[in-house]
């Protein structure tokens, strides 16, 4: 249900009235569960009959919800958006690593030593030579690394390589779900919204014609 996907993702816009009644039965008819999505995130039910939504109460408290969880979609979009930026990020560097790994192992196969040129600080750069290696050092973040054997940091490279393809492209496809849930939503709220300016419209004009 959208509360426990609600704690994961942020903060509501709003909080309901204690006792407030009938928003279970309110959630149930502007968004629903779906299945196989790994986050949680519940599809938007796109109202066919905003006067037949509103019959039972009141327009401003379906735009009320309606809003609620276009908030959450929000959140969750940011969220979504945060994370590829990261991995699209990582995903090069652990390419080149890769690419620096195998260049490794073709000069071990060589049995030559090898010049390379590296940045000593900012804006200077210095030439080295190093014999062959069974060995590398790769950095995994947060100030750790560790020394792995060619063999298996390739291994590791390229199973962080997959796993990061992998998840970027679930990410991509979660946002785009996640753009089409915003975008119903917002239809919905405008419709409700039109309904509700029309109904009070329609309510002064009974007034006035009554005086």
């Amino acid at each position: 249900q959208v509360a426990a996907w609600a704690s994961a993702s942020g903060p509501s816009a709003r909080s309901d009235p204690p006792g407030a009644m009938g928003d279970v039965a309110l959630d149930q008819l502007i968004f629903k569960k779906t299945e196989g999505n790994k986050r949680g995130i519940p599809e938007a039910i796109f109202i066919e009959n905003v006067e037949e939504m509103c019959k039972e109460r009141e327009p401003t408290e379906v735009v009320g919800r309606l809003q609620d969880l276009h908030s959450k979609y929000q959140y969750m979009q940011s969220s979504l958006t945060a994370q590829r930026s990261s991995l699209k990020t990582k995903l090069p560097d652990i390419v080149s690593a890769l690419d620096v790994v195998q260049h490794l192992v073709e000069k071990k196969e060589e049995a030559a030593e090898s010049t390379y040129t590296y940045q000593l600080a900012e804006n200077i750069w210095s030439k080295a030579t190093a014999a062959p290696s069974d060995t590398v050092c790769l950095w995994l973040g947060a100030n750790c690394m560790l020394e792995y054997k060619l063999d298996e940091a390739i291994e590791l490279l390229r199973t962080n390589e997959s796993n990061a393809r992998t998840t970027l492209k679930s990410l991509e496809e979660d946002m785009a779900f996640l753009r089409d849930q915003i975008t119903t939503t917002e239809v919905n709220i405008a419709r409700t919204h039109n309904f509700g300016v029309k109904q009070r419209q329609a309510a002064k004009a009974k007034e006035a014609s009554k005086s």
